[in-house]
């Protein structure tokens, strides 16, 4: 069986496309590896009308109403290589399935790669953050820190005020910020703290080199996401970099560079967030339903 489309992750920005396809009576099969970029976290926070409910309900809701749709087929498993023969795609998976479809959607998100302090990665989605629009407001404007990475911190950095008292933590590398970077910084009456940090600890308590420690109520860090699934690059997708990472690049109809390939979600853009990731879902799910009539 050729599918009309296969759509590769299940999780916000996927099951978003499916519905206009399904929607649309095509036959269409989501592949599932159950590894959504928030699943650390337990609540959504800045989705309309879901605001505040748990991160995996919104999935579960979805997926129950995705599963009323006789057309949607489903597929546990993690894609291993994608191939165009024809006009079609080959998908190969660690099942040893084979699925072929004439579209396909890349919506298998990105992997957060964290700065190497220990005590970091317990704490990611619990009270170490990289959205503030997402988790800032529960902090409930208390004392907050910033983990600089890279001279970009600076946008990020101004912003924080807005949802607590922010201290930027330079972790130290005092040269990471020009003189005008401090100047704006300080405006915003923001502290600077340039010493080098040992550990996190608590509940996000940050232990410097000095032993000494200051008490945080949430600390954001900025992430650097990464394309782990190799055969994007091996399809011949264009990536785009920028000082986020790495990103799947989209037309503004969230087709890829290569014919019959849309991409949605975090994989295609930076930044993001579960509002984001379904507007660009549905998107790609029209567009791949009108390649399927016009291409």
């Amino acid at each position: 069986m050729i599918y009309d489309v296969a759509i590769i992750g299940g999780s916000y920005a996927g099951l978003s496309a499916a519905v206009p396809l399904a929607r649309a009576r095509r036959n269409i099969i989501v592949i599932d590896a159950g590894q959504r970029r928030n699943r650390f976290a337990e609540n959504s926070h800045g989705f309309l009308a879901q605001d505040g409910i748990q991160a995996l309900e919104i999935i579960k809701k979805a997926r129950e109403q995705l599963q009323r749709y006789k057309t949607v087929n489903w597929q546990q498993g993690t894609v291993h290589r994608v191939e165009k023969n024809n006009q079609d795609f080959y998908l190969c998976l660690d099942t040893q399935q084979s699925i072929y479809a004439k579209k396909i959607i890349i919506a298998s998100g990105v992997t957060d790669r964290l700065p190497d302090i220990s005590g970091l990665n317990e704490r990611w989605g619990k009270s170490v953050f990289h959205c503030p629009y997402c988790h800032g407001y529960e902090l409930n404007q208390g004392n907050i820190a910033l983990l600089a990475s890279s001279a970009h911190v600076t946008h990020l950095a101004m912003m924080l005020p807005d949802w607590g008292k922010t201290t930027l933590l330079l972790n130290g590398q005092p040269d990471l910020l020009n003189l005008k970077a401090k100047q704006q910084l300080q405006e915003r009456g923001i502290t600077i703290d340039d010493r080098s940090i040992k550990q996190m600890d608590s509940h996000a308590d940050v232990i410097f080199t000095d032993q000494s420690i200051t008490h945080f109520d949430g600390l954001f860090i900025q992430t650097k996401t990464f394309l782990e699934q190799g055969w994007i690059k091996d399809l011949g997708c264009k990536i785009e970099k920028d000082e986020t990472g790495e990103f799947i690049y989209t037309n503004d109809l969230k087709a890829t560079s290569v014919d019959g390939v849309f991409a949605c979600g975090d994989a295609a853009r930076p930044g993001g967030s579960v509002s984001l990731a379904v507007g660009d879902g549905a998107l790609a799910g029209v567009s791949a339903h009108n390649a399927l009539i016009f291409d």
